[in-house]
This record gives structure tokens, C-alpha cells and sequence, in this order.
């Protein structure tokens, strides 16, 4: 890409013509680079400094796109009309380490090699601060769509992830992302798939307040997978027709997943099969389950129309994790449940203190509950 394909728009200029009046002199320095079709993403990131946005005019561009940068924003035209997808010419390098539960090895080195979309990279010292990606599809990519390692407010918004291999869009080892607005569909594991890592073993994370809004998470295998954090939101999201709803996934290791607030949810009818894994078994039916967690409040959701044979079907379940870790001191309230099958709350889990109060259902596994 030469520079006269780049199209510098200076954001002062832009402000004032809005009148919001003076803006800080940094702010002065901030650009907008111009991407057509044809031309390469990956040049305009790479021109652009901290501040810059980087705007993909609609088409479809066949790459995969690295930022390192901070306070970088890469932003299209809008869902179906800004589509990145493979480069047919790139073949992702199979995974150092695999499992059926889409534990691969991400290669954060190369983007596209790694089998992703849009990659958000920081360092083992250092996190990328203030990154956002938005209004654009991601397709067709082995591993993940949009996938963050390392970041600092992250934020990715109205993102259409559809029919990626393993996640939609996914972030690990993060702090502070913002989850808004975005359509994951029919990708091979999560949808939307946060966790503090999946190389290692190690306790669960404070996220420091990453909140996971307002998303659509349909047809995927689980629709949101938090796993090993703490210190989350996940509120106001439409999740139905995967074979789980929302996981909140705890293991073994200390501090344990939890310290989350699961609120004003609908979580309807994900009663797609999906097969027995290393890690899990057969899934289907399941709205919300908290396995290996403590001190989550799941409150004011709407769960209904599940049904399934899986140890994890029902409306609101609590399972003992796969390791023998129990849930603790949760508290599932003032929800609203209907037609979930085996029962709208289901605790096998033999953890203290998880209380149920206040919700509207009509059976529990065991009874008492409603």
C-alpha cells in the first residue's frame, strides 16, 4: 500500500466541526487510515501510531491482521459489508498442543499461521493497552476470529464471528475487555471463550472488571465460556441454539473461578447435541452452569426451553467441576425459569453455602428450590 492510498483525516478537525470544542494537544496527532479493497489491512496497521483508527471501507479482504500497537482502533463499515477472511494461500500450522475441548495453542507469532482472524498481541511483560475492533465479519478461520492475548481494555464491538473452527472471538491472559453488541454464530467451540490461559495450569484471574454485554451467541457449541476468572460481568447477552448456554467453568486450581455477576440474561432452547469431550460430557440443554465456582451471583435472567439427557441439562445447574472441585457460596436469585428439562434449577453439587431464593420455576432437581 503506498501512502497515497492511506487517507489521513486529522480527529481535531473533526471534533471541532462537531463542536465539542478544544480537545487535549495529543489529540491533534490522531489519524484515520483509509483501507479499500485490494489493499492490505495489515500495512495500514502497521503504518498507524497510537491513537489512529484504521478504517476498512466495505468488501471482502482475504488476510489476517496483527496489532501490536496500542490505542489502536481497527474498525469496518458494518456487519456483512467489512468481511475478513482467510488468505487461501496461507495453511495454519497445526497446533503444538490439542485437545477436543479447543485447548489449542494459539500462535500469537503469526496471526494468519495460527489459524485466527484479527489478532490483539502484547507481551509476557507488557499488555496492549486501549485496542478496539469493531463493525466488521471474521469467517472462515481454523481457530479464532478475534483473538487477544495480553491486552488492557480491550474492546471489541458489533463483531460478526461466524463459522470460525474453535472460538468466535476470544481473549486470555487480559485484563478490563469490553464484550458489546457482537454476533457469534456457529463456530466450532465458544462463541465468546475468555480465560486466564489455556497452556497452563494455574488459579483463576481478577479480570478487573471485563464485561461481557448485550452479545448474541447462537448455534455455537457453548455460546460464553469464562473460565479460571474472576471479577467479571456478564449482562443483558441473548444466548440460544448452542448445545450450552453459559459456562462458568473452576478447577483445582487456587483462587478458584468466581466473584461474578450473571444478570438480565435471556437463555432459551440450546438444545443442539454435541458429543462427550476429554473434558465434558454430552452436551445439550444446558442454560447456565457453574462448575468449580465460588461467590457468583446468577440473578434476574430469563431461562427456558431446555431439554437434555447430559449430566449438565437444565435450566441453572450446579455441578461438582470434572476434577472434584465443588461450587461455593453462590447465589442463584431472582431468576425466572420455564420448561427446562430434567428441572429449571438442577445442584448436584455438594459445595457450602450456594443458596437459592427467589425464584420463579416450577421444579428442582432436588425439590425445594422453587
Amino acid at each position: 500500500m503506498t501512502k497515497c492510498h492511506i487517507a489521513y483525516l486529522a480527529c481535531t478537525a473533526a471534533l471541532v466541526g462537531a463542536g465539542l470544542g478544544a480537545t487535549p494537544a495529543a489529540a491533534a496527532h490522531h489519524h484515520l487510515l483509509l483501507v479499500r479493497p485490494g489493499e492490505s489491512i495489515q500495512k495500514a496497521v502497521d503504518a498507524a501510531q497510537p491513537g489512529d483508527t484504521v478504517l476498512i471501507a466495505p468488501g471482502t479482504y482475504y488476510e489476517s491482521v496483527k496489532i501490536t500497537t496500542p490505542q489502536l482502533t481497527l474498525r469496518g463499515t458494518g456487519l456483512g459489508m467489512t468481511v475478513i477472511k482467510p488468505d487461501p494461500k496461507v495453511v495454519p500450522k497445526p497446533a503444538a498442543t490439542t485437545s477436543s475441548n479447543a485447548d489449542t495453542t494459539q500462535d500469537t507469532a503469526t496471526c494468519a499461521e495460527g489459524g485466527n482472524g484479527i489478532c490483539v498481541v502484547g507481551t509476557k511483560t507488557r499488555d496492549i493497552e486501549g485496542v478496539t475492533v469493531s463493525d466488521l465479519t471474521v469467517t472462515g478461520f481454523s481457530r479464532t476470529g478475534v483473538f487477544g492475548m495480553a491486552t488492557d481494555g480491550m474492546t471489541v464491538r458489533r463483531v460478526y464471528a461466524v463459522k470460525n473452527g474453535v472460538w468466535g472471538i476470544a481473549q486470555e491472559r487480559s485484563v478490563r475487555g469490553v464484550f458489546k453488541y457482537n454476533y457469534a454464530r456457529d463456530n466450532g467451540d465458544a462463541g465468546l471463550f475468555l480465560a486466564n490461559t489455556v497452556k497452563a495450569e494455574q488459579g483463576a484471574t481478577d479480570t478487573k472488571g471485563t464485561l461481557v454485554q448485550r452479545n448474541r451467541l447462537e448455534g455455537n457449541r457453548i455460546g460464553l465460556t469464562v473460565r479460571r476468572l474472576r471479577n467479571l460481568t456478564v449482562a443483558g447477552n441473548y444466548v440460544t441454539g448452542n448445545c450450552a448456554g453459559v459456562f462458568i467453568v473452576g478447577d483445582e486450581n487456587k483462587p478458584k473461578a468466581g466473584d461474578m455477576l450473571v444478570t438480565d440474561n435471556r437463555v432459551a432452547a440450546n438444545n443442539k447435541s454435541c458429543p462427550k469431550t476429554e473434558r465434558l460430557p454430552q452436551l445439550q440443554g444446558s442454560g447456565i452452569v457453574l462448575t468449580g465456582a465460588e461467590k457468583t451471583t446468577v440473578t434476574g435472567n430469563v431461562i427456558t426451553d431446555h431439554a437434555g439427557k447430559s449430566p449438565l441439562s437444565g435450566g441453572i445447574v450446579l455441578f461438582k467441576s470434572f476434577v472434584g472441585v465443588t461450587s461455593e457460596q453462590n447465589r442463584i436469585e431472582s431468576n425466572t425459569l420455564d420448561n427446562n428439562s430434567p428441572a429449571d434449577l438442577v445442584n448436584t453439587d455438594t459445595g457450602r453455602n450456594n443458596t437459592f431464593t427467589g425464584n420463579r420455576c416450577r421444579a428442582s432437581k432436588p425439590s425445594g428450590m422453587c
